[in-house]
Order: structure tokens, then sequence, then C-alpha cells
């Protein structure tokens, strides 16, 4: 069914004799799907999916039901798909299409996790429901584990870290502020809550490499990610904090593009009300800024929703291309819906859009895609094609198979536990009786070799690299001692090119200690900085 798809455009149904499509060079600029329960918006789905795979793209979806695993298997020729075809002027071919599953908890798919370091103290929060007290409690657990060169990876490095400021809580308030123990309590209280929850098994190493998410067969279709999300469905706040990071990484760690012929990733968020329910003000603008500026990174968000009501106007002026599947009214707040619904798309002198959105039938809905120059075109009532793979969840013998032969099976299947916060913590308590760092007066060079040896490699490399650096910049010296001519030029340099490089200098020096943990101690660096897009800055 490839010849459908002519001239780069993704071939989505028929409004009478006119072709409805989608056009791959603007399918960055986002989209929407909404529509009742039942009215078809997972087929519509899996038909955009299979489109942008057959195009070399690789999309990303969230998988509530388990239904959009099918599209990984052979379809099947039932007669309704085939007379669908028929309809709309082709011969219905049953397809499969190359998919890697992921999950969480790791049951259903390769198993997802990050460090606590990346997903960083906005999102945690918004995680386990803290309010303003406890977030600014939070941000300095993160200040202060910088400062020291403490990873915080897992939920025991948070852990450990909140029981670093509780047990020094006098000296902090007069550094920081107010860091009260009873709010560190509550704060523990909702860790011990994300534990029961699942929250060891995603905060954790070794975290996920988004490179793995953006890669095509040997025949050139594009992946389709797909995460098994109906446990996670059981922790709403989890599901969305997730997704939300994802976007987040994607956005920090994909160069910037501009308009490509097409897309490099493009991203499915169903029940994207999850997303904006209960968001404070400063994170809904941060999701805006994502959505707004991802595009340029090559990636197209899509979210998939009931009602467009559950989309904040700010982000859905940002969604270009539309399709509305029915509506019903019941009650005024469904009524206002279908307004709100119709209002959205660019009118169309020849259709009732309010009315048609009730009417629509089984594989009908209403579309606005965005044509050549950028506009949407005028609402038109559509039958979607009916999808190549096969329409509902497969086996878990099927799954099974299908992860044995997946490009990333065994490179996340077994968690790592570097050492981190927690264990450097536990090593000074067992080697000084105290928590609290080697003070820099008490041992002289001892005192320096005592702390570089606490924080293992980290330390040592650090320790050299501070050596090297103040020689440089004239840090070392000692005091009254004058900069010379050469100090002073590198300070000069250095104030003026400092927030340009900042965020490299974090990737290549997450790159010369290696891996994840790497990164995760280049991030923390440059938190204050650069940090990610939804983290305080």
């Amino acid at each position: 069914m490839a010849d459908l798809d002519k001239d780069g455009t993704i071939f989505v149904g028929k409004s009478g004799s006119k072709p409805e499509v989608l056009t791959l060079a603007l399918a960055n600029r986002h989209g929407l799907v909404s529509g009742a329960t039942g009215t078809g918006k997972t087929v519509t789905l899996q038909v955009l999916a299979e489109g942008l795979s057959r195009a070399g793209v690789s999309v990303f979806a969230a998988d509530i039901k388990g239904d959009l695993s099918g599209v990984s298997e052979m379809g099947e020729a039932k007669e309704a798909f085939v007379s669908r075809a028929k309809s709309l002027g082709f011969d219905y071919e049953p397809d499969q299409f190359p998919v890697v599953f992921w999950d969480l908890f790791g049951e259903q798919g390769h198993p997802v996790r990050a460090t606590i370091s990346e997903v960083g103290p906005l999102l945690l929060s918004r995680l386990m429901d803290l309010n303003e007290v406890q977030e600014g409690v939070l941000n300095i657990c993160f200040r202060v584990a910088d400062e020291q060169g403490l990873l915080i990876l897992d939920l025991k490095d948070l852990r450990a870290m909140l029981g670093y400021l509780a047990e020094h809580a006098a000296e902090l308030t007069v550094q920081y502020g107010n860091v009260s123990k009873p709010t560190i309590g509550t704060i523990q209280r909702q860790l011990l809550v994300l534990e029961n929850q699942g929250g060891t098994k995603f905060f954790s190493e070794p975290a996920l490499a988004l490179k793995d998410f953006i890669r095509t067969d040997r025949d050139g279709r594009g992946y389709i990610n797909i995460l098994a999300a109906d446990k996670l469905m059981e922790n709403p706040r989890l599901y969305a904090t997730f997704l939300l990071w994802l976007l987040s990484e994607l956005f920090e760690e994909l160069p910037e593009v501009g308009d490509l012929p097409k897309p490099k990733l493009c991203f499915f968020f169903d029940e994207a009300h999850l997303l904006f329910t209960d968001a404070p003000k400063a994170l809904l603008d941060k999701i805006e800024q994502v959505v707004r500026l991802i595009r340029s990174k090559g990636v197209g968000v899509y979210f998939v929703t009931q009602n467009p009501l559950d989309v904040p106007d700010k982000v859905l002026g940002q969604l270009g291309n539309r399709v509305q599947h029915a509506l019903r009214a019941f009650t005024p707040r469904d009524q206002k819906a279908v307004r709100a619904a119709a209002e959205t798309f660019r009118p169309n002198p020849k259709l009732d859009t309010a009315r048609v959105i009730m009417e629509l039938g089984k594989g009908e809905a209403l579309v606005s895609f965005l044509e050549g120059n950028g506009t949407p075109s005028l609402v038109e009532r559509c039958m979607v094609r009916p999808p190549s793979g096969r329409l509902g969840p497969i086996t878990p013998e099927e799954r099974k198979a299908l992860m044995a032969r997946s490009p990333v099976k065994g490179k996340y299947d077994q968690a790592v536990d570097s050492e981190s916060a927690y264990e450097v913590l536990q090593k000074r308590l067992h080697e000084t009786g105290s928590t609290a760092p080697p003070s820099a007066g008490s041992g002289g060079a001892q005192g320096g070799t005592a702390e570089a040896s606490s924080t293992g490699a980290f330390g040592s490399f650090m320790a050299g690299v501070g050596a090297f650096l103040g020689a440089i910049f004239g840090t070392s010296r000692a005091r009254g001692t004058r900069l010379t001519t050469g100090q002073k030029v590198a300070r000069e340099v250095t104030r003026t090119v400092t927030n340009r490089v900042a965020g490299q200098i974090a990737a290549d020096l997450g790159k010369a200690i290696g891996g994840k943990t790497g990164s995760s101690l280049g991030r923390a660096i440059v938190r204050g900085t650069m940090g990610g897009i939804l983290r305080s800055r």
C-alpha cells in the first residue's frame, strides 16, 4: 500500500473523491486526535503510525489498552476492511511493521529507566504532589548534592540525601533558607508511596538512550516504539511524568535540524488529559514551550484524548494536524466541547461542523491537515482507511518472540547499581562517624585525599581538573597574590563564553567519565546554567 503514500505524504482516507493526506514535511507541526470512547481513535493512531513507519519515520506511542501491539503482526483481510478499502479505491493488503516494546516495569517490554538527576526536582515535585515549600527543600537537596559531587541516581540516593539534609538542617538553613525536619519527613513519606507504586524500577540504571527510539530496519521502515501502559495507568501521575520527562530529554539531547523533508520521530501521547490535570501554571508554561520549540528538533507531538477541551488553549494552538472523531452531546459540558471542537477547525462553508461531529459513524472523522504553505486545509468529513497491521492485542508468546529478536535485546535487561550518594554517605559514616564532607582545614592534604577517595574516581578526576584550572585561572593562588596577565585573559574569556559552551562541557565530561553515570555528572555540574527545559533554572 506504499503506492498510496505519494509525493511525501501519508494517505489517511478520503472525503468524497478527495484524498486526505498528512504531509511528511509538516508532520513535525504536531497534531490532535480526539473523540469519544469507541469512535476509532486507536485505529486512526495505528493508521498514522503505520504510514510514518513506511516513510522511515520512527514512532513512539503509549499503548493504554494493549490494542496497538497488533501493528507488529500481519493484518487480517476482514470483510469490513476489504470493503472499506474498495470504497476508497484500493485493494486491501495485510502488512506488519517493525516494533520495539518498552515497559517501565520490565514485564511486557524492555525496561525503561531514568536517574533521579535526569528527571530533576520540578518533575519529581509534580510526581509526588509536593507543595511549594516541599519543592523548595527538594531543590536544596539537589543543590547540596551537586556541590558535594554526589550522584542522585535512584530512590535510595534521594532518601539518603534527604536524611543528610535532616541531619544538617541547622547549618543548611543558614545558607539556603528554612530546611525543616517535618518538611523532609513529608517528602520521605511521599517517596515511600512512590516506591510502593513501582518507582524503584524506573529510577535506576542503565538509563534509556534516546537514540534507541530513532532507528530503521533493513527495509528502511521506522521502528514503532510501543510503551506498555496498561499497568502504568494505575498511577496516572507517574505515566504523565514519564512522558513529559521523555519529551524534555528529546528536546535537550536532539540537535537543531530545522524543517526536514520528514520528521525524525513522532510522539503519540494517549490519554493526554493526564498531562494537564492539576498541573501548576509553571509546568503548563514549560509544556507549551517544549511543544512550540521541539519541532525544530525534528519531532512531532500528537495528543490523543477524548475531548479537545482537555488540552490548554496555548498548547492546542500549536497542533496543526487535526483528526476529530464523533462526540456525544449529552450534557452542557459535552455541548460546549462540541462547539469548541468545531471552532478549532478552518470552516468549510459546505459543512456544518458542529452538527457533523455528532453524526460521525464508525471509521469516519473530521480532518484538517496542514497544506504545503503551512495553513490548515478546510475541514472535511473523511472515511479513514483500514489499518494494514493486525487490529487488536498480540498474545504473550508473540510478544516474547518479538522481544527475543529486538535490536536492543540485552542492553537494558539487567539493572546496574553504581556508586552514588547513598554509598558515598555510608562510606563517610563508616570512616569518620559522620556524613559531613571532610573539612578543608582538617588534615590539609590528607583531608583533600580523603574527600577524593570518598567520591571515587569522579573525585580524583575533578581534583586533577581543579588543580589544572586553578593554575590557569588563578583561583588557587595565595591570598593577596596578583593575577598574571595570562590568568586575567583566561578569566575574561571564560566569563564571555561560559553560557555558550556549558552544555557541551557537560556532555563531553560525561563521555570522558563514561556511560550514563558520566552523563548525570555532567548534567549536575551545569544544572544551574543549562538544565533541561523542564527543570528549575
